[in-house]
């Protein structure tokens, strides 16, 4: 069938996405078509056309996270249905690897191929018109109208909830909610710092404002982001930079330090280790969600006062929260009134618009941007 997609024709040149028609072949087995509603837009499919992300596989159709409803499913089928609506998983949880089986459905081995490009049987479902095979990113490319991905991928929801909005469970809620609430392990009483507040980072505050946290401290150079933190999400002070969150924290600690402290930024760098850590007290916790250029090696930090001081650092995939798990549990937060997602929602826009809306992430105009289809 043919559908139209965005794609990345040159990779690392800033040079935006190509919308363009494309042909979609049937699921086969274990597949299942989706005629998407919306899709979100990532800061993490951008790191490709920046070139903080590198693959060598091109044209590429990027985009994870999405919801829609399910058109048709191959042979095999059995978690969805026609009619079904659903939410994409960038990572699909196979349910019988060593890591699903222990509910780290976040870990599964599936995600080894996640780059490839390619369908689990390493054929392609998408091409250009002219035949030319296109590589599809961690299984969904969902910057097309309709897509062809794993069942595994796909998560089921109830009908009643708006699909514009719970697009954002996809990816960058349960990113931000578990890096506090799972990752960072935020507890009543806590002194809580996120670093970048962003569609993830104000995800991170909410979860440690429903863990129980204290004060939330919301950390942003972009002063509506900081206003609209402690206005509409619950963070209790914010500050522009870590070097005022580390006066704020002094203060309202009395020099004790932060409980955790968590990195959300669209870009994370080895020299904003350090400064972060200098942020929490002994035995605190530095949790970091945020991707880094591929080719980050380095990260600065005091090894001295990280082993005398007993802190720690924390990687977490997807807030440590499996897809299957977290999904269902945060739609049903958003459905209770005790999760906000609409407010995350600061534009929407076209697919023909996709650059126009990365152009505004990336000026700092939006919290998260959602494609409408």
């Amino acid at each position: 069938m043919r559908t139209r997609g965005a794609l990345l024709i040159n990779a690392g040149t800033n040079s935006g996405f190509t919308v363009t028609e494309l042909e979609l072949g049937a699921p086969k087995d274990g597949e299942v078509l989706v005629e998407l509603v919306a899709a979100g837009l990532c800061h993490s499919d951008y790191h490709y056309d920046t070139g903080d992300g590198v693959l060598s596989e091109l044209p590429l159709l990027l985009g994870h996270e999405g919801a829609g409803v399910v058109r048709e499913v191959g042979a095999g089928v059995t978690k969805v249905a026609p009619g079904d609506h659903v939410i994409t998983s960038f990572m699909p949880s196979c349910g019988q690897c060593r890591w699903c089986t222990a509910g780290r459905g976040n870990l599964c081995d599936r995600g080894a191929e996640l780059l490839s490009g390619k369908a689990m049987d390493g054929t392609h479902r998408v091409h250009t018109t002219d035949g030319q095979p296109v590589f599809v990113g961690t299984y969904t490319g969902t910057f097309a109208e309709h897509v062809v991905c794993p069942q595994d991928s796909l998560v089921r929801v109830e009908k009643d909830v708006p699909l514009d909005k719970v697009v954002l469970v996809a990816c960058g809620v349960p990113t931000g909610w578990g890096s506090a609430v799972t990752l960072a392990e935020v507890e009543p009483g806590d002194v809580v710092c996120v670093i970048g507040c962003g569609g993830v980072g104000m995800n991170a505050v909410q979860g440690a404002r429903y863990a129980g946290a204290k004060t939330v401290i919301a950390i942003d150079p972009v002063a509506w982001k900081r206003e609209i933190a402690i206005e509409e999400f619950g963070a209790t002070h914010a500050a522009a930079s870590i070097e005022e969150a580390q006066e704020l924290v002094t203060s309202l600690t009395r020099g004790v330090g932060a409980d955790r402290a968590i990195i959300t930024v669209g870009v994370v760098d080895g020299e904003m280790i350090d400064p972060a850590l200098a942020l929490i007290s002994k035995g605190g916790v530095l949790a970091i969600s945020s991707v880094s250029a591929m080719t980050q090696t380095d990260a600065k930090l005091s090894l001295f006062a990280f082993v005398l001081y007993e802190k720690q650092i924390r990687g977490g995939l997807y807030g440590k929260s499996a897809p299957n798990l977290s999904i269902p549990k945060l739609v049903d937060l958003y459905r209770r009134g005790d999760l906000k997602l609409d407010q995350l929602v600061t534009n929407t826009y076209t697919l023909g618009q996709i650059n126009e809306g990365y152009a505004d992430m990336m000026s700092g105009k939006n919290l998260r941007g959602v494609v409408l289809y």
